[in-house]
């Protein structure tokens, strides 16, 4: 028997179909074992050993590998085609090793796409492990371990509120910061653009003003309203005629077929795509068999595939829409390994159809490569110039018309920022002498704008562009940022927030060359030549290692209150910019004596007064020099102030360790907060009386997640601030019944949605209730989640009974049975269909 081991069991299936009798396919489920969570997991002074752990999840799943393997003649290890897959196939064989149920003859077999044919052919070729690749895994593995445990510790004592940072990650992360800092720097500049429209033959075309009295003119040429109408009014006085016209075909090559990379820009232009639901949905559609690995940097499709697709093009299309030859594609990307074939479906017979997201992005894989090997598209540009007899204005038109789509009759790659000359206007056919007839002519002001923020598409051409990470880890390393809160997307853009600029702050100015964009792509490149076998893995530690822990130990021993002075000027252009006045930006609006510098507290940096105790001005880090001042405390009366933290508004009663604090909720205005509202905020929780039944306690108060009644343990939401103080005892009894009734998804507090009637069978009442992850149908007993696209208050009561009638009949075991009993017997199932059942 034969024991074959690939990581998915959607990819097992599928492989055991293939293979036969004689052959057992498990999955692993991914990898198996990592390094733990914790100090001394690698151990650079013993040649940085490693200490694996086996994932807990995985013990069952490597209990049955191990089973079969005791019993298998051959071990064939057919995991994925690159180095995590190498790396899972070696995990595999040392766990095996280790439990003596190695087999005597190990094989490693890779596929690029899981098809019969595929399959068959790499089983007809096996080989030994890439002891480089593993190299190169561990390696890997090692640097990001060394430097998240490394950084990771400092950034926690040192910079409150930071979470982690990652040797790729924290590169992403000040690509973001850069660019944001780009953007505050930015100054808008005006300028205006003058243009006519003219028509020739019943067609109109625009031409703009590129020359006046001599001198060329810009973009930037024609900067105020003045100069501006005084161009419009030579314009309009003007009579043009033709001076030249410029004819130049042009062609435009197809784009090659996709890597990672690219898959991802491309996914989230047109189809809005996060990094990591395109992997997600691409890794599905590989195990399906749809498309070939999608972990990869090859630009090339193999040439049974460049035949088909050939063939493919002819039956869509006519002749003239394939090339003469094959297109061959070589990549431009930096550090571009190219050990694998572009990302391609398995078949270009099975067109691309459907709605759903795999069909979608399995559509974007398809006429992308089809369209790679079909022929350029044949186009010509016009130009025309026009001039006034005056001599004094001279106009320039442009037009684009395609002669052959080529390619693009099927596919146009899509770009992040459209091109300033980028005009495709139909031209009338002019010559020179000819007058076309002047319609309008308009001044059009605008302003320079900045950079614009990187989406995740452009952040990952960024990242590939630099050399930086593999993109096989960007949706990762995204997610990573997104997860950690150091950056928001706003507009499918990144923003970074607060966090992520104090951390990228702090690795520029205490570990600025382990966030440089240039020695992180030089780090790359070793990475690359340990898997190529020019570099050992241990050497390349050694060489990190050297220099960085030493830099790690002279940052941890400095004071936290060093490090907080070191940014406050490293920070201070973002803090306290130039106010273009003269004035000093440092200077505390609320005292007018004192300085402001960046402060940490237990919850983060802010922005203080010198002058504190005396001037309890603050504001929170991410504010900038034209923040609002602070107003300081405010006196409510009867000792209680009003003050403003990093988490909004408060009040605080007393001083010191002794002082008593409540926030103010969001239902409460500040304006006009009176004496009586904010004693009783102050006096909560409060004592509404003992439950009638048990003879405990049932108070109400204001927590984490809004107003509440708690009883013996118990509780049950409150609906507003106001019920906190007015919900009586009969009142909170009910409450807290229906709380209870409602189980894991409480209704008590809350108001319904929608009362929908009574249940024609169990005579309870049907409402529609709000959670957090969306609307639902209850009983008191049964909840039935509404589809996302009904609208929760226009839900009808046969619409709730047919709901909860369908969930009672998939709840538990007893549910089932008390339904069955209610029922006619079931006539037998025959047999066939029971096994199918069972199975």
């Amino acid at each position: 028997m034969k024991l074959v081991v690939v990581e998915s069991p959607a990819k097992a299936k599928t492989i055991e179909s293939y293979l036969g009798p004689g052959h057992k396919v498990l999955a692993s489920y991914g990898h198996i074992r990592d390094l733990p969570a914790k100090d001394g997991s690698v151990n650079p002074d013993d040649g940085f050993a490693m200490e694996w752990d086996i994932y807990p999840d995985k013990v069952k799943q490597l209990k049955a590998i191990t089973d079969a393997a005791k019993t298998a003649d051959t071990l064939i290890l057919a995991t994925d085609p690159d180095r995590e897959g190498e790396a899972i196939s070696w995990h595999v064989q040392e766990v095996l090793r280790k439990k003596k149920a190695l087999p005597v003859d190990v094989q490693r077999v890779t596929f690029n796409a899981i098809t019969k044919t595929a399959v068959t052919a790499a089983m007809k070729a096996p080989r030994a492990l890439d002891e480089d690749l593993i190299d190169a895994y561990r390696a890997r593995r090692a640097l990001d371990y060394l430097v998240g445990f490394t950084l990771s510790p400092i950034l926690w004592r040192k910079l409150p509120g930071a979470k982690s940072a990652g040797r790729v990650q924290s590169v992403a992360l000040r690509i973001i910061v850069d660019r944001e800092r780009e953007i505050e720097l930015f100054r808008h500049q005006e300028y205006w653009s003058i243009s006519a429209i003219f028509e020739a033959d019943g067609t109109q075309f625009t031409a703009r003003l590129v020359g006046m009295d001599g001198k060329k003119i810009d973009r930037l040429t024609i900067g105020s309203k003045g100069d501006a109408d005084a161009a419009k009014a030579v314009v309009e006085s003007g009579h043009f005629t033709v001076g030249s016209v410029e004819t130049k075909p042009f062609t435009r090559n197809p784009p090659p077929p996709f890597t990672t990379s690219t898959l991802q820009q491309e996914a989230a232009r047109k189809l809005g795509f996060a990094a990591s639901h395109t992997m997600r949905l691409a890794q599905s559609l590989y195990e399906d068999g749809l498309i070939t690995y999608m972990r990869t940097d090859g630009v090339q499709m193999d040439g049974e595939a460049i035949s088909a697709a050939r063939r493919a093009i002819a039956d869509r299309y006519d002749a003239g829409y394939v090339p003469d030859k094959p297109r061959m594609y070589t990549s431009k990307a930096k550090n571009a390994q190219e050990a694998h074939e572009a990302i391609r479906p398995t078949d270009f017979k099975r067109p691309a159809g459907g709605s759903g997201d795999h069909a979608r992005l399995y559509g974007l894989i398809f006429n992308r490569a089809l369209a790679s090997q079909m022929a350029s598209a044949r186009l010509e540009r016009t130009t025309v110039e026009l001039s006034d007899g005056a001599g004094r204005a001279s106009l320039r038109a442009t037009g684009q018309v395609t002669l052959f789509p080529g390619y693009l009759a099927l596919y146009e790659e899509g770009r992040d920022e459209k091109a300033d000359d980028e005009d495709g206007a139909k031209m009338p056919l002019l010559k020179s002498g000819d007058a076309p007839a002047k319609r309008s002519v308009d001044a059009v002001q605008s302003f320079t704008q900045p950079p614009p923020r990187f989406s995740e598409a452009s952040l990952v051409k960024r990242l590939e562009e630099l050399g930086i990470g593999r993109p096989s880890t960007y949706a990762a390393t995204l997610q990573t940022l997104k997860d950690r809160e150091y950056v928001r997307l706003d507009k499918q853009r990144f923003i970074p927030e607060e966090s992520g600029r104090l951390v990228t702050a702090f690795l520029e100015r205490f570990f600025e060359r382990y966030v440089n964009y240039d020695y992180t792509a030089q780090l790359e490149e070793g990475l690359d030549d340990v898997s190529g076998g020019r570099t050992g893995w241990q050497a390349l530690l050694e060489e990190f290692w050297k220099d960085f822990k030493p830099k790690a130990g002279e940052v941890m021993e400095q004071k936290p209150s060093e490090v907080t002075a070191a940014l406050d000027e490293f920070l201070a252009p973002f803090l306290f910019p130039d106010k273009g006045d003269g004035s000093d930006p440092r200077l505390c609006p609320l005292c007018g004596t004192g300085r402001l510098g960046l402060r940490g507290g237990k919850f983060g940096a802010f922005v203080a007064c010198s002058n504190y105790p005396e001037c309890k001005y603050t504001r929170q880090f991410g504010q900038g020099g034209d923040a609002p001042a602070s107003e300081g405390p405010q006196d409510i009366g009867n000792g209680i102030t009003l003050k403003s933290g990093r988490f909004g508004p408060y009040l605080e009663r007393g001083e010191g360790k002794e002082a008593k604090r409540a926030s103010i909720p969001k239902d409460v205005p500040l304006e006009g907060l009176t004496l009586e509202t904010a004693e009783q905020l102050m006096s909560l929780p409060r004592e509404i009386g003992t439950h009638p039944e048990t003879g405990a306690m049932i108070s109400a108060s204001i927590g984490r997640y809004g107003p509440y009644l708690v009883h013996d343990g118990k509780y049950a939401r409150l609906s507003s601030t106001a019920e906190v103080f007015e919900t009586g005892m009969n009142a909170a009894v009910a409450k807290l019944a229906d709380a209870a009734a409602g189980g894991g998804r409480r209704t008590g507090g809350r108001e319904p949605l929608a009362v929908l009637g009574v249940h024609p069978v169990s005579g309870k009442e049907l409402k529609v209730m709000e959670a957090r992850f969306g609307a639902y149908v209850t009983d008191g007993e049964t909840h039935a989640t509404l589809p996302k696209s009904a609208d929760p208050k226009a839900v009808t009561l046969d619409e709730g009974v047919v709901l909860i009638d369908e969930k009672f009949a998939k709840g538990p075991a007893k549910g089932k049975k008390k339904v069955a009993k209610k029922k006619a017997p079931a006539k037998k199932a025959p047999a066939k269909k029971v096994a199918a059942k069972k199975a």
